[in-house]
């Protein structure tokens, strides 16, 4: 059985009373009950009028007990049924800290669920997922979880529209190739990849102005068989048309590796290229940021920058 209130009953005790006890108790019943056996009592109409609430303490708290609910899989086609989704989202907007990244996580375990493969995220969820990404390390676990909603995203024209919009996004984006985990890179050329194919005209340039290039030489060799299959498609796509350049200009992987060989000779060149990689991007890290403040300082966040590395 669920708490009396929990279950819609207690509705004689004053609002602030009844929030408060709401409170407790699902705690309590998170705490204690089978998660599935909370599902099949009919718990999650109840936390979905939690969710709707006004009081904020008590919707992030509810979001905190569909996080819980939805770490079992055969629980999750029935809270993706009931509404929560977009209710998730809007903690995800305007919701504490820790409500927002219970959200995060939450649509993350909703998003692996296998009945219902196509979870639709509103364009919404752009701009506080990328901050979220923004202020998190990288390659830690919620930058994971992050990026793949975002990638989600990123298969409408609408979601690579408000990715492309989101100030210091695709920044965001191109940071997270240079520092973040196998499958946060994954997701990120992902999704980069998405944005330049959709329209190369419009967001080769727009990509570019953010120095990927180190990033994505450096993923084509040690990342995933995703990433470096898109990493190579993204650096095809951002190479400039110009036939000429392109026969001026090697790869620079290809530079690496020939530098690597007469250095260490070839049996040791692969490893050399690699560091020699990871040099450049952490050289065009530092660039990154001086280039931020200064855009900061100036005030012009969205002012175009020059290319760091030269055009592929």
């Amino acid at each position: 059985m669920l708490p009396p209130s929990i279950a819609g009953q207690g509705s004689l005790l004053p609002r602030a009373a009844q929030s408060r006890r709401a409170e407790r108790e699902v705690k309590l019943s998170v705490r204690v009950l089978n998660k599935e056996v909370i599902v099949k009592s009919g718990a999650i109409p109840c936390l979905i009028e939690l969710l709707k609430s006004e009081n904020n303490n008590l919707r992030d708290l509810a979001t905190a007990a569909v996080l819980t609910l939805s770490a079992s899989t055969s629980s999750r086609p029935t809270i993706i049924a009931s509404g929560a989704v977009p209710l998730l989202v809007q903690t995800l907007i305007s919701g504490s800290i820790q409500g927002r990244v219970d959200a995060v996580t939450a649509l993350f375990n909703l998003s692996n669920c296998a009945e219902k493969s196509n979870l639709t995220l509103s364009v919404e969820a752009t701009r506080p997922l990328l901050t979220l990404l923004k202020e998190s390390k990288k390659y830690s676990k919620f930058a994971e979880k992050a990026t793949s909603l975002l990638e989600i995203l990123s298969k409408s024209d609408e979601g690579l529209l408000s990715i492309s919009e989101t100030d210091g996004g695709i920044l965001t984006l191109v940071e997270t190739i240079e520092e973040g985990s196998l499958l946060s890179t994954e997701h990120a050329v992902s999704i980069l990849y998405s944005l330049c194919r959709s329209c190369r005209e419009k967001y080769r340039e727009i990509i570019l102005n953010e120095g990927p290039i180190p990033g994505l030489l450096l993923l084509t060799v040690d990342g995933s068989m995703i990433a470096q299959h898109k990493a190579h498609s993204l650096l095809d796509l951002l190479r400039d048309n110009s036939q000429t350049k392109r026969e001026a200009s090697q790869d620079l992987e290809t530079i690496a590796y020939s530098i690597a060989t007469k250095v260490d000779g070839r049996k040791k060149a692969e490893k050399t290229a690699k560091r020699l990689l990871q040099d450049m991007v952490k050289r065009n890290m530092e660039l990154n940021m001086i280039r931020i403040q200064k855009r900061a300082s100036s005030g012009s966040l969205k002012t175009p920058s020059t290319l760091l590395m030269p055009s592929m």
